[in-house]
């Protein structure tokens, strides 16, 4: 076999290993925050249920809300020669030249 096969099917072997431990990591934490949930839903039996799929705030940056109404409008006063200029720019770009 030659090397570069083998450097090929390590660093693949690799990788993948990488990424399962990855998934393995994070499915053992989310099953992990489950039971906690569940164990304080029954210490507090009284108290009202807690829901298992409570969402935490974790301090991450929201993007904030559109304003409802655009910036106002701008208008800009043109000379006399300018706006002369500007039909004839008009002109020009309609007629394709």
């Amino acid at each position: 076999m030659a090397e570069h096969e083998t450097l090929s099917r390590t660093t693949g072997a690799t990788v993948l290993t990488l990424v399962v431990v990855a998934c393995a990591a994070g499915l053992a934490d989310a099953l992990r925050r489950r039971v906690r949930l569940r164990r304080r839903a029954r210490h507090h039996a009284g108290a009202a249920p807690v829901p298992t799929h409570a969402h935490t705030h974790h301090g991450s940056p929201v993007i904030p809300r559109q304003r409802a109404t655009g910036p106002s409008a701008e208008t800009v006063r043109l000379t006399e020669a300018e706006r002369d200029a500007f039909a004839v720019l008009v002109r020009r770009l309609s007629e394709g030249d």
